[in-house]
């Protein structure tokens, strides 16, 4: 077999380079696909997520005319620094989806449906109903606006930056901390303007039935505030919702040039 090797290197030189850089870029490729949104729902089974790794990897390969020498001592290392930053491509993605996430959380704290969690086999832990809504809202607006052609791009531009066969990882070049900086701030931020109508109308509705409280005592308002607060949440909900849709649209618009 070794022979047969050796002959096929020496007919085909180019053979050994594109074998060694697709081994890499499959790395980097999987570290993406871990960490970028649409792409890390556990919805999609393990054998399709390998199978488009190795599509993308043999589209990628030959896109990017590789030319890379590796010994046998760095090729792990190698293998692990590509996964690394795969992983920061799909991480960077990811922090701008979980600004939708947070408003969620945000307005099912305030709607007062805490108490009711789901499994959200995406992240292997508990979520809250309006979380989970919103995180598939915000990925389908993702993939709607072209979010996944922006990030493969990215994923593209990274090998440019980071060549497969680089031995160390330029932070500073990878990531640019401004923007991480921003990016992370806004998944607050961005909660916020997304969850302030219902935060603003139930917070009304709390001043209100606290005036009730002080003006007839023999109200029980305690057990009142369980019934409104989900049934004018979910209207509230229902009458912004175009709204919402767009500033969610704006707010992946305005990251599109980062990719």
């Amino acid at each position: 077999m070794d022979n047969i090797l050796d002959e096929l290197m020496k007919m085909y030189p180019m053979l050994s380079v594109y074998m060694t850089a697709g081994c890499l870029m499959f790395a980097r490729i999987m570290g993406f696909i871990r960490t970028a949104p649409v792409f890390n729902r556990k919805e999609i089974p393990g054998m399709v997520k390998l199978a488009l790794g190795f599509l993308l990897t043999l589209l990628l390969t030959g896109l990017i005319k590789p030319d890379v020498t590796l010994t046998q001592e760095n090729f792990v290392l190698s293998l692990g620094l590509n996964f690394i930053a795969g992983a920061l491509v799909g991480f960077v993605a990811q922090l701008i989806c979980m600004a939708v996430d947070a408003g969620g959380d945000m307005i099912n704290m305030q709607m007062g449906l805490s108490s009711a969690m789901i499994m959200d086999p995406t992240f292997g832990s508990q979520v809250s109903i309006m979380s989970r809504i919103f995180s598939l809202m915000g990925v389908l607006i993702f993939i709607q606006l072209g979010g996944v052609y922006w990030i493969i791009q990215a994923l593209i531009r990274s090998v440019e930056i980071f060549p497969l066969g680089v031995m160390t990882l330029p932070l500073d070049r990878i990531v640019n901390m401004d923007y991480l900086i921003k990016i992370s701030s806004n998944v607050l931020f961005m909660g916020l303007q997304i969850a302030s109508p219902v935060l603003l109308a139930t917070l009304g509705q709390d001043i209100i039935l606290g005036t009730i409280s002080k003006t007839a005592p023999q109200v029980n308002v305690f057990q009142l505030s369980f019934l409104f607060k989900p049934v004018f949440g979910a209207a509230i909900l229902i009458w912004i919702m175009p709204m919402l849709i767009n500033v969610i649209s704006d707010y992946f618009m305005s990251y599109a040039k980062i990719f």
